[in-house]
Protein backbone atom coordinates (compact mmCIF):
# COMPACT_ATOMS: atom_id res chain seq x y z
CA UNK A 1 0.00 0.00 0.00
CA UNK A 2 1.55 3.36 -0.53
CA UNK A 3 2.47 5.44 1.87
CA UNK A 4 0.31 8.52 1.06
CA UNK A 5 -3.43 6.42 1.15
CA UNK A 6 -5.38 5.97 4.24
CA UNK A 7 -6.08 2.92 5.29
CA UNK A 8 -9.90 3.26 4.89
CA UNK A 9 -9.41 4.21 1.37
CA UNK A 10 -6.89 1.08 0.56
CA UNK A 11 -9.12 -1.03 2.03
CA UNK A 12 -11.74 0.25 -0.19
CA UNK A 13 -9.40 0.04 -3.32
CA UNK A 14 -9.02 -3.85 -2.29
CA UNK A 15 -12.43 -4.50 -1.67
CA UNK A 16 -13.66 -3.14 -5.06
CA UNK A 17 -11.45 -4.82 -6.65
CA UNK A 18 -12.21 -8.22 -6.05
CA UNK A 19 -15.34 -7.44 -8.24
CA UNK A 20 -15.13 -8.83 -11.57
CA UNK A 21 -12.89 -6.63 -14.15
CA UNK A 22 -12.10 -3.82 -11.95
CA UNK A 23 -8.25 -3.47 -11.60
CA UNK A 24 -6.43 -1.42 -9.29
CA UNK A 25 -7.12 1.87 -11.33
CA UNK A 26 -10.63 1.24 -12.14
CA UNK A 27 -10.61 0.54 -8.04
CA UNK A 28 -8.91 3.77 -6.91
CA UNK A 29 -11.18 5.91 -9.71
CA UNK A 30 -14.39 4.24 -8.17
CA UNK A 31 -12.81 5.00 -4.63
CA UNK A 32 -12.52 8.28 -4.95
CA UNK A 33 -15.96 9.06 -6.71
CA UNK A 34 -18.01 7.62 -3.52
CA UNK A 35 -15.43 9.75 -1.42
CA UNK A 36 -17.03 12.82 -2.96
CA UNK A 37 -20.23 11.70 -3.27
CA UNK A 38 -22.71 13.06 -0.88
CA UNK A 39 -23.20 10.71 2.49
CA UNK A 40 -26.66 9.51 1.55
CA UNK A 41 -25.45 7.64 -1.46
CA UNK A 42 -22.57 5.51 0.15
CA UNK A 43 -25.48 5.06 2.76
CA UNK A 44 -28.08 3.94 -0.11
CA UNK A 45 -25.44 2.01 -2.09
CA UNK A 46 -24.45 -0.20 1.32
CA UNK A 47 -28.40 -0.66 2.33
CA UNK A 48 -28.74 -2.04 -1.43
CA UNK A 49 -25.72 -4.61 -1.51
CA UNK A 50 -27.08 -5.67 2.16
CA UNK A 51 -30.98 -5.87 0.93
CA UNK A 52 -29.87 -8.12 -2.01
CA UNK A 53 -27.96 -10.47 0.25
CA UNK A 54 -30.83 -10.25 2.56
CA UNK A 55 -33.75 -11.14 -0.19
CA UNK A 56 -32.06 -12.34 -2.95
CA UNK A 57 -32.36 -16.42 -3.28
CA UNK A 58 -32.45 -19.35 -5.71
CA UNK A 59 -35.17 -20.53 -7.61
CA UNK A 60 -35.63 -24.61 -6.63
CA UNK A 61 -36.95 -25.56 -9.70
CA UNK A 62 -34.55 -23.51 -12.26
CA UNK A 63 -32.33 -21.93 -10.00
CA UNK A 64 -32.98 -18.45 -11.40
CA UNK A 65 -32.09 -16.02 -8.71
CA UNK A 66 -35.44 -14.52 -7.04
CA UNK A 67 -36.54 -12.81 -4.01
CA UNK A 68 -39.65 -15.13 -4.15
CA UNK A 69 -40.20 -19.31 -4.78
CA UNK A 70 -40.81 -20.50 -7.42
CA UNK A 71 -39.60 -17.37 -9.09
CA UNK A 72 -42.13 -14.98 -11.54
CA UNK A 73 -41.08 -16.59 -14.36
CA UNK A 74 -41.93 -20.12 -13.27
CA UNK A 75 -45.07 -18.70 -12.18
CA UNK A 76 -46.36 -17.21 -14.62
CA UNK A 77 -49.04 -19.25 -16.42
CA UNK A 78 -48.37 -17.20 -19.41
CA UNK A 79 -45.17 -19.15 -20.19
CA UNK A 80 -44.76 -21.65 -22.46
CA UNK A 81 -43.83 -24.75 -20.15
CA UNK A 82 -43.52 -27.38 -22.78
CA UNK A 83 -40.33 -24.65 -23.84
CA UNK A 84 -36.89 -24.98 -22.34
CA UNK A 85 -33.75 -22.40 -22.61
CA UNK A 86 -30.79 -23.68 -20.47
CA UNK A 87 -28.05 -21.25 -19.58
CA UNK A 88 -24.83 -21.21 -17.33
CA UNK A 89 -25.83 -18.44 -15.11
CA UNK A 90 -28.24 -16.29 -14.22
CA UNK A 91 -27.34 -13.20 -15.22
CA UNK A 92 -27.19 -15.16 -19.01
CA UNK A 93 -30.98 -16.00 -18.34
CA UNK A 94 -31.65 -12.23 -17.61
CA UNK A 95 -29.76 -11.18 -20.33
CA UNK A 96 -32.52 -12.81 -22.56
CA UNK A 97 -35.03 -11.64 -21.01
CA UNK A 98 -34.28 -7.99 -21.80
CA UNK A 99 -33.88 -8.60 -25.29
CA UNK A 100 -37.49 -9.75 -25.28
CA UNK A 101 -39.36 -12.76 -27.61
CA UNK A 102 -38.78 -15.67 -25.41
CA UNK A 103 -42.10 -17.02 -23.58
CA UNK A 104 -40.68 -20.55 -22.59
CA UNK A 105 -39.32 -20.89 -19.04
CA UNK A 106 -35.25 -21.45 -18.33
CA UNK A 107 -33.18 -23.61 -16.54
CA UNK A 108 -29.82 -22.11 -14.76
CA UNK A 109 -26.26 -24.68 -14.49
CA UNK A 110 -24.86 -22.85 -11.91
CA UNK A 111 -21.65 -22.67 -14.38
CA UNK A 112 -20.63 -24.83 -17.23
CA UNK A 113 -18.27 -28.06 -17.71
CA UNK A 114 -15.06 -27.15 -17.05
CA UNK A 115 -11.89 -30.02 -16.22
CA UNK A 116 -9.13 -27.38 -16.01
CA UNK A 117 -11.27 -25.40 -13.33
CA UNK A 118 -12.00 -28.22 -11.06
CA UNK A 119 -15.70 -28.06 -12.06
CA UNK A 120 -17.27 -31.59 -13.09
CA UNK A 121 -21.31 -32.62 -13.46
CA UNK A 122 -21.91 -33.10 -10.21
CA UNK A 123 -21.14 -29.14 -9.39
CA UNK A 124 -24.13 -28.39 -11.88
CA UNK A 125 -27.60 -28.79 -12.14
CA UNK A 126 -27.87 -31.44 -14.59
CA UNK A 127 -29.85 -33.93 -12.41
CA UNK A 128 -32.30 -31.38 -11.66
CA UNK A 129 -32.43 -30.70 -15.62
CA UNK A 130 -33.42 -34.45 -16.16
CA UNK A 131 -35.94 -34.31 -13.53
CA UNK A 132 -37.67 -31.31 -14.56
CA UNK A 133 -37.35 -33.22 -18.16
CA UNK A 134 -38.97 -36.44 -17.11
CA UNK A 135 -41.51 -34.72 -14.92
CA UNK A 136 -42.54 -31.06 -16.70
CA UNK A 137 -43.61 -32.57 -20.35
CA UNK A 138 -40.82 -30.19 -22.00
CA UNK A 139 -41.01 -30.64 -25.36
CA UNK A 140 -37.78 -28.44 -26.52
CA UNK A 141 -34.84 -27.67 -25.14
CA UNK A 142 -32.93 -24.59 -26.35
CA UNK A 143 -29.15 -24.60 -25.14
CA UNK A 144 -27.93 -21.84 -24.47
CA UNK A 145 -24.71 -22.04 -22.88
CA UNK A 146 -21.97 -19.34 -23.99
CA UNK A 147 -19.58 -20.12 -27.34
CA UNK A 148 -16.81 -20.93 -25.56
CA UNK A 149 -14.97 -24.02 -25.28
CA UNK A 150 -16.77 -24.96 -22.18
CA UNK A 151 -20.19 -23.84 -22.96
CA UNK A 152 -19.72 -26.30 -26.40
CA UNK A 153 -19.00 -29.26 -24.05
CA UNK A 154 -21.61 -28.69 -21.51
CA UNK A 155 -24.47 -28.39 -24.34
CA UNK A 156 -22.36 -31.50 -25.88
CA UNK A 157 -22.85 -33.34 -22.79
CA UNK A 158 -26.65 -31.86 -22.24
CA UNK A 159 -27.06 -33.84 -25.47
CA UNK A 160 -25.85 -37.00 -24.78
CA UNK A 161 -27.65 -36.99 -21.71
CA UNK A 162 -30.87 -36.00 -23.47
CA UNK A 163 -30.83 -39.00 -26.50
CA UNK A 164 -33.18 -41.42 -24.87
CA UNK A 165 -35.98 -38.41 -24.61
CA UNK A 166 -38.80 -37.76 -26.61
CA UNK A 167 -37.34 -34.11 -26.96
CA UNK A 168 -36.26 -31.53 -29.35
CA UNK A 169 -33.06 -30.24 -28.89
CA UNK A 170 -31.76 -27.16 -30.32
CA UNK A 171 -29.01 -24.86 -30.22
CA UNK A 172 -28.81 -20.72 -30.47
CA UNK A 173 -27.78 -19.87 -33.79
CA UNK A 174 -24.32 -18.40 -33.54
CA UNK A 175 -24.80 -14.72 -33.60
CA UNK A 176 -22.51 -14.26 -30.81
CA UNK A 177 -19.42 -14.35 -31.32
CA UNK A 178 -16.69 -17.26 -30.09
CA UNK A 179 -15.82 -16.73 -26.93
CA UNK A 180 -18.40 -13.71 -25.94
CA UNK A 181 -20.90 -13.98 -23.15
CA UNK A 182 -24.42 -13.94 -23.22
CA UNK A 183 -24.13 -11.38 -20.70
CA UNK A 184 -22.27 -8.60 -23.40
CA UNK A 185 -24.73 -9.27 -26.25
CA UNK A 186 -26.60 -6.23 -27.38
CA UNK A 187 -30.50 -7.40 -27.92
CA UNK A 188 -31.39 -7.88 -31.23
CA UNK A 189 -28.48 -10.41 -31.67
CA UNK A 190 -29.34 -12.12 -28.94
CA UNK A 191 -33.06 -11.86 -30.71
CA UNK A 192 -31.84 -13.15 -33.85
CA UNK A 193 -29.71 -16.11 -32.07
CA UNK A 194 -33.32 -17.63 -30.43
CA UNK A 195 -34.95 -17.39 -33.48
CA UNK A 196 -31.76 -18.93 -35.72
CA UNK A 197 -31.32 -21.74 -33.38
CA UNK A 198 -30.51 -24.52 -34.93
CA UNK A 199 -31.71 -28.11 -33.95
CA UNK A 200 -29.52 -31.14 -32.76
CA UNK A 201 -31.64 -33.72 -32.22
CA UNK A 202 -35.29 -33.99 -34.23
CA UNK A 203 -37.92 -36.03 -32.26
Amino acid sequence: MPSSIPPSLEALIVHLMKLPTIGRKSAERLAFHLLKAPAEQAEELSAAILRMKERLGYCSRCFNVTEEDPCPVCRDPNRDTKLLCVVEEAMDALAIESAGGYRGRYHVLGGCLSPLKGVTASDLHFEELERRVAEEEIEEIILATNPTVDGEATALYITQQCQSREVRLSRIAMGLPMGGSLEYADEQTLQQALLGRTRIVDR
